[in-house]
């Protein structure tokens, strides 16, 4: 009987070691696949969007191999990777890094809502979040299998992957955006963003980027801002040039291709292209402008004739070659509204948003506003690096904006109109607040406090992490917590109680410390037999004691 418990509650190794860690590793299954789900997905829709155009295609080139190469191929390039085409007039291997930003969204999208799933897990039937390490390394080491093996398929194809940019690039997206989504699983926290800011930037510049309650600062707000308005007025200045030039529009669709499949794929593909156009109008606006091929600068000041362009709709939206003119000189609006619109956030802020510093002084609101336009160079410097990059060897090896000039212009730009318009936004809500019979910030007094509450009813804030952790004070000792649920002391001495007895408060609270009965109610006690009776008090005459009764 003992060998028969003894077999039945003991187990084999191989299924107590198979329970462990099925039990301690539940999160990194679920990112592998859901990693493996989500690059899956993306080279589906690639895949998908390629044979409906092979299909509808009157000439195809190729088989559906090829097909297959070309869609591998273009979900490489929408990470960022370059890629290398073989078949050339000259044989010579010509590289095309060129990636649609639209594309872009497809992987970045996907990658985002698996680790954001993985790491949620089952939250929603009130289980703990998955480890979020556990979370991110599984959708990463996932998506990255089937990544591997979609590159190496690609290079047996014409458009043939870099294997330097791949290598860099794919696993690059792949770990920005599951960081993304595991951090929007744990509701965004600003630890790790504080912990970034604080080996990045000053300690007098982080609260300009990261405000106390994890939301963006101050600067961010106000760059993300400008990069906003720089893009969409690149977007309107496009479609004014596509309509002045409409009829070279029309007559690049006739050139390229026929039929109604080729002006689709062509639609299609100037789609995917629109965000990198709204980026080259918006360096065009700033100064700097873009390259159409090695020495062959398009800005306002004037535009040189490019040689060997095919003819693409989008590029007949370029300006014509030959000095600019006072029509093109009226596309710096766009940088002097991005700058108003930066300086209007900050110069808000400033008056509203101060936080611990209170109003801010014009000093700190200037510097702010510089800030804020050198975080907004910072992101049109990228975005102009993402739209841009070589079409072929020689002549176009550059194409698309220089990006270290664009985010040099855009500082200098947003940094003068900013900090002007910043000072004047200030200057005007400070003016608003005293009409309104407001104090001035360096007459302010200091309100009356409320009566204190329990520490719980207060919004407690969450711990910061340890590079801003405070040390404690020196000097006065800090208080005991209250607990919620304590009473509040009636018995106190507030001071009150020689009021009371003066003006003959029948309540008195000294009274019930002494052990007195103010009202005079108290219980009868019992007689005693064995006691002498008490003699009754003297008259006021009476000089000898009387004797007891």
């Amino acid at each position: 009987m003992a060998g028969v418990i003894q077999t039945t509650v003991r187990r084999s190794m191989p299924a107590s070691l198979l329970l462990r860690v099925r039990h301690r590793s539940p999160g990194l299954a679920n990112g592998l696949a859901g990693g493996a789900l989500a690059a899956g997905l993306g080279l589906a829709a690639f895949t998908v969007l390629v044979m409906l155009l092979w299909v509808s295609s009157p000439y195809p080139d190729s088989g559906p191999g090829g097909a297959l190469h070309v869609a591998a191929a273009l979900w490489l390039l929408a990470h960022g990777a370059e890629l290398v085409r073989v078949d050339t007039l000259s044989g010579a291997p010509a590289p095309m890094g060129v990636p649609p930003l639209l594309l872009a969204v497809v992987p970045v999208w996907l990658l985002h809502r698996a680790a954001r799933d993985t790491a949620e897990g089952g939250a929603r039937d009130n289980a703990p979040l998955m480890p979020g390490r556990t979370a991110w390394a599984g959708v990463v080491l996932g998506y990255l299998a089937v990544a591997a093996p979609a590159a190496l398929y690609a290079a047996g194809g014409a458009l043939r992957p870099s294997w330097a940019w791949t290598v860099l690039c794919v696993p690059l997206v792949a770990l920005v955006a599951a960081g993304t989504g595991v951090w929007t699983a744990y509701g965004r926290p600003s630890g790790p963003l504080e912990q970034v800011l604080g080996a990045v930037l000053p300690r007098g510049a982080r609260h300009l980027v990261l405000g106390p309650d994890g939301r963006p600062g101050v600067a961010a707000r106000a760059a993300a801002a400008g990069a906003t308005v720089l893009v969409a007025g690149g977007a309107v200045l496009l479609t004014v040039s596509l309509g002045w030039h409409l009829g070279e529009t029309r007559r690049t669709f006739g050139r390229l291709t026929e039929g109604w499949s080729g002006w689709l794929a062509v639609l299609l593909l100037c789609v995917t292209l629109l965000p990198n156009a709204a980026v080259w109008a918006a360096a065009y606006a700033l100064g700097p402008g873009f390259l159409l091929g090695t020495g062959v600068a398009v800005t306002p000041l004037g535009a040189r004739a490019a040689p060997l362009l095919p003819p693409f709709p989008l590029l007949a939206a370029v300006p014509d070659p030959g000095a600019g003119t006072g029509l093109h000189g009226t596309v710096v609006a766009l940088p002097l509204t991005a700058g108003v619109v930066v300086g209007w956030f900050v110069g808000r802020g400033a008056v509203t948003g101060g936080g611990r510093f209170g109003v801010w002084t014009t000093g700190r609101t200037a510097g702010a506003a510089a800030f804020a336009a050198g975080l907004c160079g910072v992101l049109m410097a990228l975005l102009a690096g993402l739209a841009g990059g070589p079409l072929g060897t020689a002549v176009l090896a550059r194409f698309g904006p220089v990006w270290w000039q664009v985010g040099l212009a855009t500082a200098v730009w947003l940094g003068l109109t900013a900090a002007a318009t910043a000072l004047t936004v200030r200057a005007w809500r400070l003016r608003r607040s005293y009409r309104r019979g407001e104090r001035r910030a360096d007459r302010a007094v200091a309100p009356r406090r409320r009566p204190a509450l329990p520490r719980a009813a207060r919004k407690e804030r969450l711990p910061r992490g340890t590079w801003f952790k405070r040390k404690p004070g020196r000097s006065a000792p800090v208080p005991a917590p209250v607990a919620a649920d304590e009473p509040y002391l009636l018995l106190d001495d507030d001071g009150d109680d020689g009021d009371d007895r003066a003006h003959g408060a029948p309540g008195d609270l000294r009274d019930l410390r002494d052990g007195t009965d103010p009202f005079d109610v108290r219980p009868r006690p019992e007689p005693l037999d064995d006691l002498p009776t008490p003699s009754p008090p003297a008259a006021p005459g009476d000089t000898e004691p009387r004797p007891p009764a």
